[in-house]
C-alpha cells in the first residue's frame, strides 16, 4: 500500500508539467483548524492544532479536478499518565494529492493519498518520572502515509472553505531497541480532522 501511494504522488509531481499546460490550473493558499488523535493510544484524546500551505487545482472538465498541496501541519495528540496530562507535539509537512468531484456547482467530493514528513516531534507534560518538553523525534518514523477524504465548497470569489478527514495508514512510532533486543512499535496511526479556508487566483 506505501508503495502504491508514494508512486501516485511520485507520478503526478513528474506529469504536471505536461498537464499544467494542457488545464485550467488555480493556485493559492490555506490555512485551517485541526483535531489531531492517534490511534490506539491509550486514553488519548484530541489535540487542537492548525494547519497552513498552498492548493494548485488542475481542472480537466467542469466536473474533475485533481489538486495536489504542501501543507505544514501541528498533529500529535493527549493523553492522561498518572493524573497528568501529556501531549505530543507531531508537525508535519504533508503532501496530499486530491482528487476532486463537483457535484453541483462549486460543491464538491474529495479524496486522494497523502505522504507526511515528520518536521518536529516533542514530548510535552509529566511522564516517566520527568516533567517539561523533550525532543522525541527518534521515536517516529520520518515518513507517515495516509488517506484524505473530504467536501469542499468554492465560492464566486475565489475563496473557498473544506473539511476533510485523514486516516493514517501506517505505524508513526518507530521500533527501538534496549540492550540486544529490538521491540516492534505499536500499531498507532495518525488520525486527524482538519477544517480549512482558503483563497485560488486564476
Amino acid at each position: 500500500m506505501k508503495k502504491v501511494i508514494l508512486s501516485a504522488v511520485l507520478l503526478a509531481a513528474f506529469s504536471s508539467t505536461d498537464v499544467l499546460a494542457q488545464q485550467q490550473v488555480k493556485f493559492g493558499p490555506k490555512a485551517g483548524v485541526n483535531f489531531a488523535n492517534i490511534s490506539g493510544l491509550d486514553n488519548s484524546e484530541m489535540k487542537t492544532g492548525f494547519h497552513v500551505g498552498a492548493v494548485a487545482e488542475i481542472k480537466f472538465n467542469e466536473k474533475f479536478s485533481i489538486q495536489p498541496e504542501v501543507v505544514y501541519s501541528t498533529q500529535g495528540a493527549k493523553f492522561t499518565y498518572n493524573n497528568a496530562e501529556v501531549k505530543l507535539n507531531n508537525d508535519y509537512i504533508n503532501v496530499p494529492i486530491m482528487a476532486k468531484y463537483y457535484i453541483v456547482d462549486g460543491f464538491s467530493v474529495e479524496a486522494g493519498p497523502q505522504v507526511g514528513f515528520l518536521a518536529k516531534a516533542e514530548q510535552e507534560g509529566s511522564y516517566g518520572g520527568f516533567t517539561g518538553t523533550v525532543d522525541a523525534k527518534d521515536r517516529y518514523k520520518s515518513v507517515d502515509f495516509g488517506l484524505n477524504f473530504g467536501l469542499a465548497y468554492d465560492l464566486p470569489m475565489g475563496f473557498f472553505v473544506n473539511a476533510r478527514y485523514n486516516l493514517g495508514l501506517s505505524k508513526v512510532g518507530e521500533d527501538y531497541t534496549i540492550g540486544n533486543l529490538t521491540y516492534e512499535a505499536a500499531n498507532n496511526k495518525n488520525s486527524v480532522i482538519q477544517l480549512g479556508v482558503g483563497y485560488k487566483f486564476d
